[in-house]
């Protein structure tokens, strides 16, 4: 019988850096051409309307809709939420090989799209960075045991290389995914503080996460701005941060793409999203479109 579905997995190597450091790096995870593609496009949507964070008017971590980002200089700040209607490219990143076929390994198929940002940390700035969880305070303190699946998974794509310290580095503290973490000290910790690892990449490499794994930016002193793109994954039983989906979005993508978005093949009622369909593991795997294919 022919195989159907040609997902990859993680390998022993990539499995012991994720069970005991909470993430891992996919080198190359784009291509030379799609970073471009995509470094162009987070130009272009600057100057669209769509949801940014506004300061002193909405609370942490609440986004409100803009006209246009403030400052029009694309190496400025940036953070712009729900990228999907932007362009087809950015539906098409959301089971973009081999990273989506990796989170799956890690997730199981059990999982919906929740989340998608873009990022652009601007150098000198005086922004000096922070260190948080990803899905609030309510999950700040939630974690699972090493041999459960996790609640939520990011991945965080470099569209810029980052070398050295402070440069805009994704910085972790390895483990934190795993126990507590003394996340009111006063002063709260920080990317310097001790135990913080300053990551490094090159533009087209991917760092995949826990949401429970203790991360933040750290300052960007590096005389360039670090673009990043970061795409979000959860259990389906979880609300996604800030998607609800569209008929115009679920008609440009593929099945699986509708099915990560929320496209459940039924109209919503009771239950739903908590016991999956019947044929999501199918789905998910890719095996009806392979199979589609393959007649």
């Amino acid at each position: 019988m022919m195989e159907l579905s040609t997902m990859q997995t993680l390998t022993p190597e990539q499995r012991r850096n994720w069970d005991i450091d909470g993430y891992l790096l996919v080198e190359g995870a784009l291509a030379p051409d799609k970073v471009s593609l995509f470094s162009d496009k987070i130009d272009e949507i600057r100057k669209r309307p769509g949801y940014e964070p506004l300061s002193g008017m909405l609370p942490r971590g609440h986004y409100g809709w803009v006209e246009q980002c403030a400052d029009q200089n694309p190496e400025a700040f940036m953070d712009r939420r729900d990228l999907l209607s932007y362009d087809q490219s950015f539906i098409d990143l959301i089971d973009h090989a081999p990273v989506f076929d990796l989170i799956v390994d890690i997730m199981g198929p059990n999982l919906a799209f929740s989340m998608s940002q873009a990022i652009v940390r601007a150098s000198g700035d005086g922004f000096e960075g922070f260190t948080h969880t990803d899905g609030g305070e309510g999950q700040r303190e939630v974690r699972v045991t090493e041999t459960s699946r996790p609640i939520a998974v990011k991945a965080l794509y470099l569209l810029t290389d980052v070398e050295g310290r402070d440069a805009g580095n994704f910085t972790v503290y390895p483990g934190s995914h795993m126990r507590p973490f003394p996340w009111d000290r006063q002063p709260p910790l920080s990317p310097q503080s001790p135990g913080a690892v300053h990551l490094e990449g090159k533009a087209g490499d991917c760092f995949i996460f826990s949401h429970a794994l203790w991360h933040g930016p750290a300052p960007n002193k590096s005389g360039r701005a670090r673009k990043t793109l970061l795409y979000n994954y959860s259990q389906m039983f979880m609300r996604a941060y800030d998607y609800h989906g569209s008929h115009s979005l679920t008609q440009r993508a593929t099945p699986r793409q509708r099915r990560l978005m929320g496209d459940l093949g039924y109209d919503f009622r009771p239950g739903s999203y908590f016991y999956v369909p019947d044929d999501q593991t199918e789905v998910i795997m890719g095996r009806s479109e392979a199979a589609a294919a393959a007649e």
